[in-house]
């Protein structure tokens, strides 16, 4: 029995890997425009708007003010490759974390029901989804969590570029801060995470499971003589795209604060992120002694308004995200594992 069990295991945790690697890459790239946005904005000291200020005399004027202007500068200032800027350590981080939260998020799920069966994960209670969400996403955060930090530094430089490639990027941090530079902003980062990814696969599957109800109550009512739960692609969309929505717009104070974490300084000699002047201020290694103390400056200094800069952006990216890997991942592993059933069947005749 073990034996027979096992390669099943084996294969399940390949078909989740190679699915949420290949949904997270796809999903990764196409909403990068999107996402550089939000971070040049969560890295902007200076306010975005007139009302979340509480004194207006601590910053000057900002670089970006709403997403149209944003694009627009972006679009003449560095081309279309300023919209996928950092966009291969974003791809370097965000394929192995999908790839680990979706095989981590499985094995959970399979030892909370007793059932490798995908069917029998959604009787799980909201309350087990959300805590197997939690657990993946900070497994898979501590896996690709430097990439993440790359990815940020790059997408957030803008034009001259201080580091032209991931490389000196790497280097830099590394020989500056050691190794643990490579971890800075991991703390409100794995703060950020548990309730953001609990969120996110918990109202997925929530929302799902209430696409299914709604289903079987719409067959059962046009008289069509079966009770047909399966749910089609754009609701499939529509449930990751709502996950996607609720998990990020709860959640995004904390990324906020983890963005003004991960671009500290990075030379000896110059504190703050090293970019152009007309980028706005920096931010300086003093800023923020902790989690709570960032919290309490950011309102301070830029108002409420402040944990919310890059919101729309997020939020605009965020929900499609969600919702092209959901629906990329559902039907990669469907692909994945009818091919790798075909091949176990070709290799037993």
């Amino acid at each position: 029995m073990g034996s027979e069990e096992e390669p099943s295991q084996m294969r399940r945790a390949v078909v989740d890997s190679l699915a949420g690697a290949i949904s997270g890459g796809i999903s990764r790239t196409v909403t990068s425009p999107l996402d550089v946005i939000k971070i040049r904005f969560q890295v902007q000291l200076e306010p975005t708007t007139s009302w979340g200020v509480l004194q207006r005399d601590v910053y000057g004027p900002s670089k970006y003010t709403g997403l149209l202007q944003a694009t627009k500068d972006i679009l003449r200032e560095e081309g279309l490759p300023g919209f996928w800027r950092g966009n291969v350590p974003a791809l370097l981080m965000y394929m192995p974390y999908t790839a680990i939260q979706f095989a981590v998020l499985h094995k959970l799920k399979t030892f909370a029901s007793g059932s490798s069966r995908t069917e029998d994960h959604l009787h799980l209670s909201p309350y087990l989804s959300y805590v197997s969400g939690a657990l993946a996403g900070c497994a898979a955060t501590l896996g690709s969590y430097p990439f993440d930090l790359l990815r940020t530094i790059l997408a957030s430089q803008g034009e001259p570029k201080v580091y032209p490639n991931m490389r000196s990027a790497f280097v830099d941090i590394i020989k500056t801060r050691g190794v643990q530079g490579l971890y800075c902003g991991l703390s409100p980062t794995l703060v950020e995470i548990i309730p953001y990814a609990g969120l996110q696969f918990g109202s997925y599957d929530t929302f799902k499971r209430s696409m299914m109800a709604w289903n079987r109550y719409r067959y059962s009512n046009l008289n069509l003589g079966s009770e047909d739960d399966s749910v089609s692609s754009f609701q499939l969309f529509l449930c990751g795209f709502a996950a996607g929505t609720f998990s990020k717009a709860a959640c995004h104070p904390l990324d906020v604060v983890k963005k003004r974490f991960q671009v500290p300084p990075v030379t000896l000699q110059i504190e703050g992120l090293k970019r152009h002047p007309r980028y706005g201020t920096r931010i300086e290694s003093s800023t923020y002694k902790g989690m709570y103390h960032a919290l309490k400056e950011i309102v301070a200094k830029e108002g409420f308004g402040g944990l919310y800069k890059g919101l729309f952006p997020s939020l605009v990216k965020s929900a499609p995200a969600g919702a092209v890997t959901f629906v990329a991942y559902e039907y990669i592993s469907d692909w994945l594992e009818s091919i790798i059933m075909i091949g176990s069947k070709a290799g037993v005749e």
